[in-house]
């Protein structure tokens, strides 16, 4: 039995990895005064960093990743003296411009696969900002020279990178495809279903294998009440989210109102 059993509990078995590593971070934060600055984590992992952080009052918490609204975010775990503010968060941002006329095609999948494409792991990039003229990706800093001299093409677009700081980070808002759709209940399953328009049997098999994140966190219960402002993703499908809850028609079906993010 390791240290943390009492902690499983709270977590998905999948997530016992990086809850160990986590709760490394902390006790070591509180025992040897080390300041730890994580890679780029999802907003599930900042969660199960920040829950362990407060379950240890000689040990505090930064969260930043280059602007307010960022969903991937780098942690600054450290004992509770230090003024975390005043630490470096180690962040850059890749510019990325292009004169080809395919500019306006690319999307937020195409440039994450091209970064992912030279060997970059995906915890070393924060959030993906895609303007009518550029592309802002914040990065750590220590692969800013390498994506510099190397990104040369992004799905067959020809490409051209600069580095440039933090502060002239141009943010954009993750596009979603609207849609209005009827459902006999709130079930992950079925919500899903009617998104990616497959059979309800063809989705339950990926929920059930562990395939489905709800609020970034797996989810393998296709009976799963979902709820507005909850985020699905389904590997290989994609991601959406639950806008709002508009009402029950005359026969007992909820009308829903659901955002897919462009991939």
């Amino acid at each position: 039995m390791t240290a943390n059993e009492n902690i499983y509990t709270h977590f998905h078995p999948d997530e016992r990895v990086f809850v160990d590593r986590a709760a490394e971070w902390v006790e070591r934060a509180a025992q040897v005064h080390e300041i730890r600055r994580t890679d780029f984590l999802d907003p599930r992992q900042a969660f199960i960093v920040a829950t362990l952080v407060n379950r240890n009052a000689d040990v505090q918490l930064r969260l930043d990743g280059g602007h307010e609204q960022a969903e991937r975010k780098r942690a600054l775990i450290a004992p509770d003296y230090v003024y975390t503010d005043g630490e470096e968060m180690g962040m850059q941002v890749l510019q990325i411009t292009s004169s080809d006329r395919n500019w306006g095609q690319l999307e937020h999948g195409d440039f994450l696969g091209a970064v992912l494409g030279l060997g970059i792991k995906r915890d070393k990039i924060g959030d993906i900002h895609v303007n009518d003229d550029r592309c802002h990706i914040v990065i750590t800093e220590e692969i800013g020279a390498f994506l510099d001299t190397h990104l040369r093409q992004v799905h067959r677009v020809n490409v051209m990178t600069e580095i440039v700081p933090l502060s002239e980070l141009r943010t954009a808002h993750a596009e979603l495809n609207m849609m209005s759709i009827s459902v006999a209940s709130l079930r992950l399953d079925g919500i899903a279903s009617d998104v990616f328009r497959l059979s309800r049997t063809k989705i339950v098999t990926p929920i059930k294998a562990g395939r489905c994140k709800v609020n970034w966190k797996v989810e393998e219960n296709p009976s799963t009440q979902l709820q507005a402002g909850d985020v699905v993703s389904l590997q290989g499908f994609g991601r959406f989210k639950v806008i709002e809850i508009e009402g029950v028609s005359k026969k007992g079906r909820m009308r829903i109102s659901v955002g897919t993010y462009t991939r």
